[in-house]
């Protein structure tokens, strides 16, 4: 069983050593994404709620990328730079996940400048 490197370019591209994907056997792991806009390199804004939106869409694209849904994600962490900004990004978060949800770790954490939220998540493939 080989790695197979995932990539798209509608997300935004590593900034150092790592892949937006990696996929052995039927487990995909994703690389944390932020709120950035993979066309400008920007962030898309100071809020949780639209970085949140970003970064899930960033997630989606890789998903997609490598034939996977929301529903092939069994596991999610989320690292958020502020306790008070919970609720915004959870808001969000619900848009994206239906029941049963994925199983959820959130850590509070200082990220890059700027960077309210940054997630990364485990999804399981059928082969």
């Amino acid at each position: 069983m080989t790695k197979q490197a995932i990539y798209t370019d509608k997300a935004p591209s590593p900034v150092a050593s790592y892949s937006q994907a990696i996929r052995k056997g039927g487990m995909l792991f994703l690389a944390g994404q932020g709120g950035f806009d993979a066309r400008t390199g920007q962030l898309v804004g100071e809020g949780i709620e639209e970085q949140t939106r970003q970064t899930l869409q960033n997630l989606q694209y890789v998903l997609e990328a490598a034939g996977a849904t929301w529903d092939d994600v069994v596991s999610v962490r989320v690292f958020v730079t502020e306790h008070a900004e919970f609720a915004g990004m959870n808001k969000v978060y619900g848009e994206f996940f239906d029941e049963p949800f994925p199983a959820r770790t959130t850590v509070f954490c200082r990220l890059a400048p700027g960077m309210k939220v940054e997630i990364d998540a485990i999804a399981v493939l059928d082969d």
